[in-house]
């Protein structure tokens, strides 16, 4: 079954189309900087050069996946490329999607009623369904969602201590993301350390520009760092994470910021960027970090003791020691420092460090950068590949059905 993944976001289209057995992408690609003049994309087919995606200036969502549709069609080398089923990233399923689900004009009005959870990427997600659906009309709708892991979350967690007629009237609890990138790397992490899905404790921890850690007992999700909103928890590359939920009155009542400037200010001015005044990228942060800078030395302590912080309050969550805690995303995957300085935090839990293995993201040692005692848990790098999980997802629902 060839199945075609879409990752709609609020201003870049990604796409990969896996055949039957394949884990790598016969054909893979981005539109970027979409609605700008800029708005260009790249795609590869199999191991051959890239190539430019042609796309008017300032080319919108629509655009861009028609255009990518056609070079699915009309490519000389995919001739034979076969597309059974399309599945789609959705940010958000709110309480009405625990599972990825066939999309039709139904469920793409109702991934609209959660743009109020969603602002940013609801309207995206939703249009990208619908192009999908024009262009390959005969063609199953798979809508996969980031949420869906964490419905297996109990009450004692996901809900918030506010009133009860917010929660019964506006869906205010938490709901979590990431949830198709740790379901992927801690069923990989099984398979690497030999763990039965059903008997491990496992915590994730995937760091990127955006960052979220999950704690997983028997394969399922029961606590995780990010809430009713993508903002809480973590510090990120441009989000503050957790903070006093008052700020917003103090910084009204003292700074005279409107609702909407804190907003944006929590969101895109704070995290890694906020605190180094400098940039949100992790390699550089590293060179300055390295290079003695006050304010990126700061950045990235504050970015790895609060990991720490709440991988130590996840534990309680998984009813035990856990077995593996596991690293991915953009950062988690390739920075030594952070693994380095983070793992020194939690000592206490078992971990020990292996300084040459954490050099080389512990490629030589199935992605382990630790010293494993036999009763101690291990931690371990592993790379997350969302695009494949949606693939797998997409003909699980199918064959289901």
């Amino acid at each position: 079954m060839g199945v075609l993944v879409i990752n709609c976001g609020s201003s870049s289209v990604k796409f990969a189309h896996f055949g039957d057995s394949e884990s790598c992408p016969r054909v893979h690609g981005y539109v970027e900087e979409i609605g700008s003049p800029a708005s260009r994309g790249q795609y590869v087919v199999s191991d051959h050069p890239r190539q430019a995606i042609p796309l008017p200036s300032g080319s919108d969502h629509s655009t861009a996946l028609k255009a990518i549709v056609d070079i699915l069609k009309g490519h000389p080398k995919m001739s034979d490329l076969v597309i059974d089923a399309v599945g789609h990233r959705v940010v958000h399923g709110g309480q009405i999607f625990s599972q990825p689900v066939r999309v039709g004009a139904r469920e793409v009005r109702q991934i609209r009623s959660l743009a109020p959870l969603a602002p940013v990427h609801a309207e995206p997600n939703a249009l990208g369904i619908e192009v999908a659906m024009e262009e390959l009309p005969d063609t199953p709708q798979i809508a996969v969602f980031d949420t869906g892991f964490h419905q297996s979350i109990p009450p004692r967690v996901h809900r918030y201590a506010v009133p009860e007629k917010l929660y019964r009237d506006h869906q205010v609890r938490r709901y979590g993301f990431h949830g198709t990138s740790h379901q992927f790397v801690t069923t990989e992490a099984c398979r690497i350390l030999d763990l039965a899905v059903g008997d491990s404790l496992l915590i994730s921890a995937h760091l990127g520009n955006g960052c979220s850690a999950t704690a997983v007992r028997h394969g399922a999700s029961v606590d995780t760092t990010m809430g009713l909103t993508p903002l809480e928890g973590l510090p990120m590359g441009t989000r503050s994470g957790n903070v006093d939920p008052n700020l917003h009155a103090y910084l009204a009542a003292q700074a005279g910021m409107s609702l909407d400037e804190i907003t944006t200010m929590l969101n895109s001015e704070s995290g890694l960027l906020g605190v180094s005044g400098e940039t949100n990228d992790m390699r550089v942060l590293s060179e300055r970090h390295a290079q003695g800078c006050g304010a990126s030395k700061l950045a990235i302590e504050i970015f790895c003791f609060r990991l720490a912080r709440e991988i130590a309050g996840l534990t309680v969550a998984l009813e035990g020691m856990p077995h593996a805690l596991i690293f991915t995303g953009g950062i988690g995957e390739n920075s030594v420092l952070v693994r380095q300085l983070t793992l020194g935090h939690l000592r206490h839990l078992g971990f020990e460090l292996d300084p040459a293995a954490n050099e080389t993201h512990g490629r030589d040692r199935k992605g382990i950068i630790t010293h494993r005692a036999s009763s101690g848990p291990c931690a371990l790098v592993v790379a997350t590949n969302e695009e494949l999980a949606i693939a797998r997802a997409a003909r699980k629902t199918l064959n289901d059905h």
